[in-house]
């Protein structure tokens, strides 16, 4: 489901155009974002309820931001998604990705961090480094190397910008930019000394859309096209995805509704609640379809599975 206009008007200003998807009542979250410009450096603080920030090949092309995108992650955790890639993030560590290219962040619950913005030409790096260090966890955690010393240094020199008299914030800019590219040249040695197992950057890709479908669940035009727009990958290989795993995209988003309708007809807070109801709030248009999908899958209708005792 979409969040609140008022959410991602602000996201979108900041980050350039993205759609924010809630995993439950969009009227309910709750998202507040603050913006500091200094010269070419922004930083962005934003806190959050769990959403899924979507950043697609078209809203690249049509605002034209190319900036790269240093998460700091501050409380609660983060997935960042691009290049068939995933990073984790918990408190304390970081991940870079690129605003010129879709990409999509999970935040599966309250979280705040820090989101800080540059021209990709900062990080002085050649643009195939650049695509290699997006979507990399720089963990603040390592025992050593690098991040263990820079990370704790970043997160105080971002405090103390806030907090800063004006004339010092210029100072205080560039130290970031530099300690952030310092950063992104040690993640590139880091990942040049990793090999990932084959079919890791399926997996991830897979994985990102699996989080998409969960999120948008709700929504009945979602399908093949909207998932591999959102993703940035072919429909062909969107597909292919899911047939590895023998099954379609079409089957799997139908049967995680129908999963999801049957528990929600199982609660006895939705008893209330009419099946129609139920069956559009997971993206079902035709309650018609809904009863004959539902008895096909389960071996009777809703109404016969809520009348057994499973709704209260």
């Amino acid at each position: 489901m979409r969040a609140p206009a008022r959410g991602e008007r602000s996201f979108s200003a900041a980050y350039g155009e993205v759609e924010l998807v809630v995993p439950a009542d969009p009227e309910s979250w709750r998202g507040s974002l603050r913006l500091l410009h200094l010269g070419m450096l922004q930083i962005a603080t934003e806190e959050s309820d769990a959403v899924e920030v979507v950043r697609t090949a078209r809203d690249a092309t049509a605002d034209g931001r190319t900036h790269l995108f240093a998460r700091l992650q501050l409380e609660g955790t983060a997935l960042v998604f691009q290049d068939g890639r995933r990073a984790r993030l918990r408190p304390g560590d970081l991940a870079f990705h690129d605003a010129g290219r879709p990409f999509s962040l999970a935040l599966p619950e309250r979280q705040r961090a820090h989101v800080l913005m540059i021209p990709r030409q900062l990080v002085r790096l050649g643009e195939a480094d650049v695509r290699r260090v997006m979507a990399r966890t720089i963990g603040a955690a390592a025992p050593e190397g690098p991040a263990a010393l820079l990370l704790p240094l970043l997160g105080g020199l971002v405090d103390e910008i806030h907090t800063a008299a004006p004339a010092a914030r210029e100072e205080l800019a560039r130290a970031v930019t530099d300690l952030l590219a310092a950063l992104a040249a040690a993640q590139l040695t880091a990942a040049e000394h990793q090999r990932p197992p084959a079919g890791a950057g399926e997996t991830a890709i897979f994985e990102r859309v699996r989080t998409t479908i969960e999120a948008r669940l709700g929504e009945p035009e979602l399908s093949p096209k909207v998932l591999a727009e959102a993703h940035g990958i072919s429909l062909r290989y969107l597909h292919k995805l899911f047939q590895e795993r023998s099954t379609t995209v079409g089957a799997w988003i139908r049967r995680r509704r129908l999963e999801a309708c049957r528990a929600e007809l199982a609660r006895p807070s939705a008893a209330d609640r009419s099946i129609a109801a139920v069956a559009a709030r997971w993206g079902f248009v035709s309650p018609a379809h809904f009863s004959h999908t539902f008895r096909k899958a389960y071996g009777m209708s809703p109404a016969q599975y809520r009348a057994q005792g499973h709704g209260g």
